[in-house]
């Protein structure tokens, strides 16, 4: 098994909205099925130490969550200088700003948007998660294009709360 590639895995499951993920791979060198099952509880990170995992490891593979200390950056915080509430990335993703390609846009600028209103979705692993307004307010800039890949923490949106 890739080691890096269960990293990536892990860190992407950790920065994602996703409580877990469950994976079968078929066909190793051995023909038995390798089963990777990675969980998380809301506001907990998973971490897997290299040594737990050999390279040729067949079988399963379970994190378990450990309490994790305050994130780095917040999610969303108002910006001190401004008065906006801006709306950071809470996990490394690709940006959409609508449902679909053909699909209007979930917000522009200048459109106003209450609490719970979907943003954006971000994408991550073929996972879609859908992205909501913290406040109610008015966007005033939308700060990554369309279909452009993200970071954790990443500027997304600032929005001038009511």
């Amino acid at each position: 098994m890739d080691l890096d590639w269960l990293k990536g895995l892990i860190e992407l499951v950790e920065d994602s909205g996703v409580d877990g993920l469950d994976i079968e791979l078929v066909g190793s060198d051995t023909g038995d099925p390798t089963r990777v099952r990675i969980r998380k509880s809301p506001r907990v990170a998973a971490a897997v130490p290299a040594a737990a995992v050999p390279a040729a490891a067949v079988g399963s593979v379970e994190v378990a969550p450990t309490p994790a200390a305050a994130p780095d950056a917040p999610l969303a915080e108002a910006a001190p200088a401004s008065g906006l509430f801006e709306v950071l990335s809470p996990m490394v993703g690709t940006f959409y700003r609508a449902p679909a390609a053909d699909a209007d846009p979930f917000v522009s600028v200048g459109d106003r948007v209450e609490a719970g209103q979907t943003l954006c979705i971000l994408e991550a692993m073929k996972l879609m998660n859908e992205l909501q307004s913290d406040v109610a307010g008015v966007v005033r800039e939308i700060a990554v294009e369309n279909a452009e890949p993200v970071e954790y923490g990443a500027l997304l949106f600032r929005i001038e709360p009511d």
